[in-house]
């Protein structure tokens, strides 16, 4: 393959294009942390006090970058919409209220099919933000706040298709999301409100909701002896029994692990009660606990059950790798 004067394989050709979108993303890096940073910090106060919603707009490949900003906004606790510039002077511009902000993405600044979202901006005094690579377009002209793109190079060989100008266009984005997502506080629990369906969704339930509990739990008396101990722990298949004290407390786990080290050290099991047998201090997780954390702590120390307890350390379920695998499968095939 042949790119310019240069011989190049089709890999070759990917790796000069991802290079050249690194080299746009480092120089917006730099500009943040410079010239853009009183900007940024602006537009972030803005959006935070506005009544309304973020209202993003743009067309071509920057209308493509626009609805996933607008996506990215909704989904993480800043209300935004997507309104197509083409559209807005066929009555979407309807879709843009006074209490709005107006998320504005053009390259050039000069793409003729914004003057009507701009126009209605100036008309009724809605906050405009640009994202441009133009300062002396009509967008910059008009906008309250610049959001400037440093000068890149296209990735494209012929210099044609947007590549690099919309790899930043989306990376600041992003930004925005992040900086309005840490400012609000918001929280995975609340992330998960807005993603209940498919794997994701699986992993942002709270454990509560998955646990197994009441007579399903499997438990048993420091003093209880192994035989009972046993019999607990195979009639209620967890392959694990929960040790609690008087008070109901949980002290102890007894798992099949750590049967065979007992049984390599005491050849008669049955003689000995839960308490030599058994792991003090077990990992345990709490009710609000997402799915995704519970399954990070099983994979990080390496064992397949967690006991779930309340304030005072009582066992109000159990939790078994399995389910957290099986409800994470059952939502994949629903996306």
């Amino acid at each position: 393959m042949t790119v310019g004067t240069k011989t190049m394989s089709h890999a070759d050709v990917g790796i000069e294009t991802i290079e050249k979108e690194c080299a746009g993303l480092k120089r917006l890096e730099d500009a943040l942390a410079d010239g853009l940073r009183a900007v940024f910090d602006a537009v972030v106060t803005l959006i935070l006090k506005a009544k309304g919603r973020v209202i993003v707009s743009g067309i071509g490949k920057s209308g493509h970058i626009g609805r996933k900003i607008a996506a990215t906004l909704a989904s993480t606790g800043t209300p935004a919409q997507f309104v197509h510039a083409a559209e807005a002077a066929h009555g979407d511009l309807g879709m843009i209220t006074r209490e709005d902000v107006l998320l504005v993405l053009s390259h050039s600044g000069k793409t003729v099919e914004l003057q009507a979202v701009i126009t209605h901006a100036q008309r009724f005094r809605i906050p405009l933000v640009a994202i441009t690579s133009n300062a002396a377009s009509p967008l910059a002209e008009a906008a309250n706040h610049v959001l400037l793109l440093p000068a890149a190079e296209e990735a494209c060989p012929l210099k044609l298709a947007p590549t690099t100008s919309t790899t930043m266009q989306l990376a600041l984005g992003d930004a925005l999301a992040m900086a309005l997502l840490a400012a609000r506080g918001f929280t995975a629990e609340e992330f998960g409100h807005f993603h209940p369906g498919g794997s994701l969704g699986a992993m942002l339930e709270p454990v509560a909701r998955l646990m197994h509990a009441g007579a399903e739990l499997p438990l048993a008396h420091p003093d209880d002896a192994m035989q009972k101990v046993l019999l607990e722990m195979t009639g209620k298949r967890f392959g694990a029994v929960g040790i609690i004290d008087d008070a109901g407390k949980l002290v102890g786990i007894i798992t099949d692990g750590d049967l065979r080290r007992a049984m390599e050290k005491h050849p008669n099991l049955m003689a000995l009660k839960a308490a030599e047998v058994m792991t003090a201090g077990p990992k345990t997780v709490s009710p609000d606990t997402l799915a995704g954390a519970a399954l990070g702590l099983l994979n990080e120390k390496k064992i397949t059950v967690l006991f779930v307890v309340d304030a005072q350390n009582r066992p109000v379920g159990i939790l078994h790798m399995h389910d957290l695998v099986r409800h994470e499968k059952r939502q994949e095939r629903t996306d």
